[in-house]
């Protein structure tokens, strides 16, 4: 079975090369040898190649920068996953797309479910949610999967700006309104693969999944976690903050707005799957001992 991985180098494309290689014969390709603003090159390779499943961890996710670029996300996260899709249709093959939590308004506090109403708050989560579209009007052979929060060793990350921050700084101030679960590129790379070699035997199993880890926490809980658990993972660390102080999102503005309420209802998954996610504390106390060195690990 021939596999086509878009987006190789990111954090969630890094983390599938390793899992989806015992699948079957791995094609991975990064931006320069598939770049998403040319969607035309991306309907020829897939009809070179031939693959039986498609995974496309590619995107443009720079949420801000999005607000100044519209064409450019629009260009990348909308029209090239639907000339994706067509592709797959075209070859017979499944498609894998990644999505997220900014497709909802973030109101209220409950989980989103699947079906829950769309309501995006920025350009990053318009396009995003017109990329599902584009798929699911184009092929029925489909698994996207919205997550949220990614955090991974690899590349710069939240923890490793709080790690930073906290050597430099006599105190820091984190917002403390918005609520997610941090999830691991490593635990998407893995239900993913599990979920594609269900989905090959079973098409009752196609459709649209949340995908993230269990529990939640705010910004300012993820920032205190860190730091603890880095004190612990490593008990020479200088740590020159002494307080993290919460704040509201509305004291750090940025040009996108974020969702308040990133809480993903991960039941259908768990369900149709039959999987255990794990709380969002033992990925990120993984992902530090990585980012800390062997003096961290157990």
């Amino acid at each position: 079975m021939k596999i086509l991985l878009l987006g190789k180098n990111g954090q969630v494309g890094w983390e599938l090369q390793r899992s989806l290689a015992p699948l079957g014969e791995l094609v991975a390709l990064d931006r320069q040898e598939a770049d998403l603003f040319h969607p035309d090159q991306l309907r020829e390779t897939v009809r070179r190649l031939r693959p039986v499943v498609i995974v496309n961890a590619a995107a443009y996710t720079a949420v801000d920068r999005a607000e100044s670029e519209p064409a450019l996300a629009h260009a990348v996260n909308a029209l090239a996953p639907g000339v994706m899709a067509e592709a797959a249709h075209e070859a017979g093959a499944l498609l894998v797309h990644f999505s997220t939590d900014y497709v909802f308004d973030g109101s209220g506090e409950a989980p989103r479910a699947e079906t829950a109403p769309t309501g995006p708050l920025s350009v990053y989560g318009q396009t995003k949610l017109e990329g599902e579209q584009g798929i699911r009007a184009a092929s029925e052979r489909h698994l996207i999967l919205r997550t949220s929060w990614i955090h991974a060793a690899r590349g710069g990350n939240f923890a490793r700006t709080m790690l930073r921050l906290a050597q430099e700084r006599d105190e820091l101030k984190v917002i403390d309104d918005q609520i997610g679960a941090p999830t691991g590129a490593d635990l998407i790379a893995d239900v993913t693969a599990h979920a594609i070699g269900h989905a090959l035997r079973d098409p009752a199993c196609l459709g649209t999944y949340h995908l993230a880890a269990a529990g939640e926490t705010s910004w300012h809980g993820y920032a205190r976690f860190v730091l603890d658990a880095a004190r612990e993972l490593q008990p020479g660390l200088v740590v020159r903050a002494r307080e993290v102080l919460p704040i509201a999102s509305s004291a750090y503005p940025t040009a996108a707005r974020r969702p308040l309420n990133s809480r993903l209802d991960t039941t259908r998954l768990r369900q149709t799957f039959g999987l255990t996610l794990p709380r969002w504390e033992m990925g990120v106390r993984r992902m530090l001992a990585e980012i800390l060195g062997p003096t961290a690990l157990p």
